[in-house]
C-alpha cells in the first residue's frame, strides 16, 4: 500500500507593482474612450470591435439628424460601456499590472474626454455669437459666426451646431425675401406678397424676430420707390394687409409716411399722359385718405384740374361729330365746368350748321364772336335746317321758256331754327328761329316754271344782325 501523495497548494504570486488582474477601474476608464480601450485590455477583441461599431452608428446618426434624442443616446451609449467593463473585469482574469492599465486607459480616454470637452465649449461660444447676432438682427453676423463650426463641433454638440445651421437658413430666407421686395418696389404685388409671405413664416420661428424686423426696415427705408404710382401700388397693398399682430404691422406708419405724396405725385405723372380719370382717382384717393393733411389742398386742386380734363374731352368728342352734319352735342350736350359763365359782352361760341348743303353762316360773323375750341368757348350755337321765313317783296318774272308768261315770285327772310348750349352747364339757354333779312326782286332769277318762293340776298351785315342776339348780351 503505498503513501498518498499531496500536492503542495498553489500561492498567486502578486504582480510587482502590486496590481490585479482586469482592474475595473482601468476597464471603465478605458471604455469611457468609447474607443472600446477597456475591451481591447481584457482583451475582449469582439467586444471592443462591436463597441466601436455602435459608437460609429450612434455618431453618424447624430450627425445626420442632429436631434438631441440621438446625443441622449450616445450619452447612455458611453454609461451602459463604463458599468459594462466595470462588470465584466470584476470578474477575473489574467493577471497584469494594475497601474499600468490604469496608465494606458487614462492615456487613451483623457484626450477624448478634454478634446469633447473643449469642442462642446467652443461649440458652445459660437453658439453664443449665433445668438447674439440674432438678436442684434445681424444675418451677416450669424453666417459669420456659424462658418466657424466644423466636423468636430457637430460631434461635441450636433443640437447646438444645427441650431446655428437653422439660424443661417433662415437668413439665406429672409436674404430670398429681401431680393423680392426689392422687386415689389417696382410696383409688383406679387412679389410683394411672396415677399411678406416669407417674413411670416422665418418670423413664425422662435428667435427671428430682429432679424425679420432688419429685413423689413430695411425694404421700409427703400420707400417711397423712385416712380411713385410704384409707390402708391406697394401702399395700396400694404394698407389693404391683413393685420398679423407682429413686427410686420410696422407698416402701417409708413404707409402713411409715404402714401400722400406718392398719390400727389402719381396724379401728377397722370395728368401730364393725359390719362385724367386715373389721375383723379388717385387725388380723390388722398383727400379721402387724409382729409386734413397738408397735401389735401393741393390734392383738390389736381382732382379739379383732372375733372375738368375729363370733361373738356368729353366735350371735344361730342363735338367731333360727323363730316357735313351737326355733331352730338346738339343733340347730347354735356357740361365743361372750366368754361367762362355767359354774362354780359360778347359769348365766344362755336357755331355748327345743320348740313354741308346748307350755307355756314358763321364765315361771315366775326372773329371776335368764334371760339376756336371748346376750351376757350361759352356757348355752343347748333344751326338747324334752313327754310323759308317772313315774306320780304314779290315781283313779277316772266317764266323762262314761255312767250310773254308772267309769275309772282316771294322772297323770304332765311329762317334758320337755332340751339344755343352754355357750355359751362351744357343747360340750353335759347331754342328759337333767327330769320335773315336781305334784298329781293333781283332784275332776274333762275327758277323753275312754277317757283313762287326765293331766299332774300342775304350780306354780311344782315346776317351778323340775325346771330348777334345769340351771342352778344
Amino acid at each position: 500500500m503505498s503513501n498518498p501523495t499531496y500536492a503542495e497548494p498553489v500561492v498567486p504570486v502578486p504582480a510587482p507593482d502590486g496590481g490585479r488582474a482586469n482592474d475595473p477601474l482601468a476597464v471603465a476608464l478605458g471604455n469611457a474612450s468609447l474607443l472600446g480601450v477597456g475591451y481591447l485590455l481584457m482583451r475582449r477583441w469582439r467586444l471592443a470591435v462591436a463597441s466601436v461599431a455602435v459608437t460609429v452608428v450612434l455618431v453618424s446618426r447624430l450627425l445626420s439628424t442632429e436631434e438631441t434624442s440621438y446625443e441622449i443616446a450616445v450619452l447612455l451609449w458611453w454609461a451602459a460601456v463604463i458599468i459594462h467593463g466595470w462588470y465584466l473585469a470584476g470578474r477575473g482574469g489574467e493577471r497584469v499590472a494594475v497601474r499600468r492599465q490604469r496608465l494606458v486607459a487614462l492615456g487613451v480616454t483623457l484626450p477624448v474626454l478634454l478634446t469633447a470637452g473643449l469642442l462642446r465649449f467652443d461649440a458652445f461660444g459660437i453658439g453664443q455669437s449665433v445668438t447674439d447676432a440674432r438678436e442684434r438682427g445681424d444675418c451677416a453676423g450669424v453666417s459669420s459666426a456659424q462658418d466657424e463650426v466644423w466636423f468636430g463641433h457637430r460631434i461635441a454638440d450636433a443640437p447646438l451646431a444645427a441650431r446655428g445651421d437653422e439660424a443661417v437658413r433662415a437668413c439665406e430666407r429672409l436674404q430670398t425675401a429681401r431680393a423680392e421686395l426689392i422687386t415689389a418696389l417696382g410696383g409688383d404685388t406679387e412679389a410683394l406678397e411672396d415677399g411678406f409671405g416669407t417674413l411670416a413664416s422665418v418670423l413664425a420661428e422662435p428667435g427671428n424676430e430682429k432679424t425679420v424686423e432688419t429685413t423689413l426696415n430695411g425694404f421700409l427705408r427703400d420707400l417711397p420707390a423712385k416712380d411713385p404710382c410704384d409707390t402708391v401700388t406697394v401702399t395700396d397693398w400694404l394698407r389693404d394687409r391683413k393685420p398679423s399682430n407682429d413686427v410686420l404691422d410696422r407698416t402701417s406708419d409708413t404707409v402713411a409716411r409715404t402714401e400722400p405724396a406718392a398719390l400727389v405725385e402719381c396724379g401728377d405723372d397722370l395728368m401730364a399722359e393725359d390719362s385724367w380719370d386715373a389721375a383723379r382717382k388717385h387725388y380723390d384717393r388722398l383727400i379721402n385718405r387724409y382729409p386734413d393733411g397738408p397735401l389735401t389742398d393741393e390734392a383738390r386742386k389736381g382732382a379739379r384740374k383732372a375733372t375738368l380734363s375729363i370733361e373738356l374731352a368729353n366735350v371735344r368728342s361730342l363735338l367731333a361729330g360727323g363730316y357735313g352734319s351737326q355733331p352730338e352735342y346738339c343733340s347730347n350736350p354735356a357740361k365743361y365746368s372750366g368754361a367762362k359763365p355767359m354774362g354780359k359782352g360778347t359769348n365766344r361760341a362755336l357755331f355748327y350748321a345743320y348740313d354741308e348743303y346748307n350755307t355756314d353762316f358763321s364765315k361771315q360773323l366775326p372773329g371776335s364772336w368764334k371760339a376756336g375750341d371748346a376750351a376757350h368757348a361759352v356757348l355752343v350755337v347748333c344751326a338747324g335746317e334752313q327754310t323759308y321765313g317772313d315774306g320780304v317783296e314779290t315781283c313779277s318774272y316772266y317764266k323762262s321758256g314761255s312767250s310773254g308768261a308772267t309769275s309772282n315770285v316771294t322772297f323770304h327772310k332765311i329762317a334758320v331754327p337755332v340751339k344755343v348750349y352754355e357750355l359751362r352747364t351744357g343747360k340750353l339757354v335759347a331754342d328759337r328761329t333767327i330769320q335773315i333779312n336781305g334784298t329781293g326782286c333781283p332784275s332776274s332769277i333762275f327758277a323753275t316754271a312754277d317757283s313762287t318762293s326765293e331766299y332774300v340776298s342775304e350780306s354780311k351785315s344782315d346776317v351778323r344782325s340775325a346771330f348777334k342776339p345769340l351771342v352778344v348780351r
